[in-house]
């Protein structure tokens, strides 16, 4: 293999920066909307009047935590019959503990905890002895108006302790954290009492406690991300799963041109917890903004039908690396490897949107742009996990493929990946936004 190039480097650390922009799913999508209006894309709030051109760039948002953006081709309208969009999907949002409405457990003695529960499904132990904040949004009254603010304390303000060795012997033999019980991240050790939460949240918002009405604050590692190793071919960070697939997905969008369709960039929140919420995956929106573009454009319901009929979706969200200590868990064939390139994911459960298809469609993408690619597969009697792109087609079906960025200990606190998969992602994605896919219903394509 090639040594890790001085650009693969610069590529993976813009991508560490990205995620410090982003710790929590509303500065995600608020950090993608700042790109795309430094890129020239024009906002289209869902509540108002949209005018759509071809040529237009364009986004739109829903709930501040979810980003549809897309680009119409000069050329998109002149064969109709050939009318067409071709879409990334990835997700802002990552495992982590959300605060509850009563955010304080007062106790033991003058200790002072904060109440959270689980936000999907992460490995609990490595929440454990790292200093926390929170970020996320706030609701504050104004007189008569209620306003969304976003909150990164740019402090340490929790850690979850952990029981001393002494006091539990068996620790290192079987660990099974009651989230009720061990998790309850320590707040103050007795200089701060009962309403200490939100007088802080108010002091960091430049407001009076009481006119906090409502909050969605998570807790987040501030711990920064890093390229390591003794070849520099590392990266790890938190929030490489999604955040990786969202960065990489939105640098090929915002680099590539296509004149013959609409290409489309997605970045969904509550993927973490299901999809099934007005903005993830499993909702209207993405249906909504491919309608509306339609009828902006002078194209029927029928059009539109007949465009999603021959569109392609590439859902973005990260695969598993083989671990170099438990390589029984891996399928014998259909594994991955750090720096090997963007993965294709299949499962016959349909788990993942990969069929033979779509798999063949970006794979010939990725052969004809000379950027190399894997496969994974789940061992057979290993319960797999799921992603967006199954989910979003219960709402605009279309045929898709999942693919993702190699990486170890996903759904961690801070995990790795491979410096220059971040490069082959983009190379990837790129390819894919500019390739001129055209799809015959499932008899064939040409790209």
């Amino acid at each position: 293999m090639q040594q890790i190039t001085q650009q693969e480097r610069e590529t993976a650390q813009e991508l560490v920066g990205f995620i410090a922009e982003c710790p929590s799913m509303f500065h995600t999508a608020h950090a993608a909307c700042a790109r795309l209006d430094a890129a020239g894309f024009t906002y289209l709030p869902e509540s108002h009047v949209w005018d759509v051109v071809p040529g237009g760039r364009y986004y739109t948002t829903r709930n501040g935590s979810s980003v549809i953006a897309f680009a119409v081709g000069e050329h998109a309208l002149e064969d109709r019959d050939a009318f067409h969009f071709q879409l990334t999907a990835a997700h802002a949002d990552s495992p982590t503990f959300k605060v509850k409405s009563a955010p304080e457990l007062e106790g033991p003695e003058s200790y002072l905890r904060l109440n959270v529960e689980a936000y999907g499904g992460m490995i609990d132990y490595t929440w454990f002895d790292r200093p926390l904040s929170l970020a996320g949004r706030v609701l504050v009254r104004d007189g008569s108006a209620i306003e969304s603010r976003l909150v990164a304390l740019n402090e340490d303000v929790a850690l979850i302790p952990s029981l001393a060795v002494h006091l539990d012997r068996a620790v290192n033999d079987s660990f099974a954290p009651n989230r009720a019980i061990d998790l309850c991240p320590l707040f103050s050790a007795g200089e701060l009492g009962a309403g200490a939460f939100d007088a802080m949240l108010a002091q960091s918002l430049g407001v009076e406690p009481q006119q906090i009405l409502a909050r969605d604050l998570f807790l987040y590692s501030r711990q920064k991300g890093c390229i390591w190793g003794a070849a520099g071919e590392f990266v790890s960070s938190p929030k490489l799963d999604d955040l990786m697939c969202a960065f990489a997905s939105l640098k090929a969008f915002l680099a590539s041109k296509n004149d013959a369709c609409v290409r489309v960039w997605c970045c969904f929140d509550n993927e973490e917890v299901g999809s099934n919420t007005k903005q993830g995956a499993m909702s209207t929106v993405l249906r909504d903004t491919l309608e509306r573009m339609c009828g902006c454009l002078g194209l029927s319901r029928e059009d539109y039908h007949r465009a999603v009929a021959q569109s392609m979706l590439v859902s973005c969200d990260n695969a598993h690396a083989i671990h170099p200590n438990r390589t029984e868990k891996y399928d014998a064939g259909n594994r991955c490897y750090l720096n090997g390139g963007i993965v294709i994911k299949e499962a016959a459960n349909q788990h993942y949107c990969t069929d033979a298809f779509s798999r063949a469609a970006f794979a010939a993408v990725c052969d004809d742009a000379g950027v190399p690619y894997q496969t994974f597969a789940n061992k057979s009697d290993q319960a797999g996990g799921s992603t967006l792109g199954n989910l979003s087609n219960t709402q605009v079906s279309m045929h898709a493929v999942d693919v993702g960025c190699p990486q170890l200990a996903m759904h961690s606190s801070y995990e790795t990946s491979g410096v220059r998969d971040a490069s082959l992602a983009i190379a990837a994605l790129t390819a894919f936004y500019e390739a001129d896919i055209r799809i015959d219903g499932a008899q064939g394509a040409t790209v």
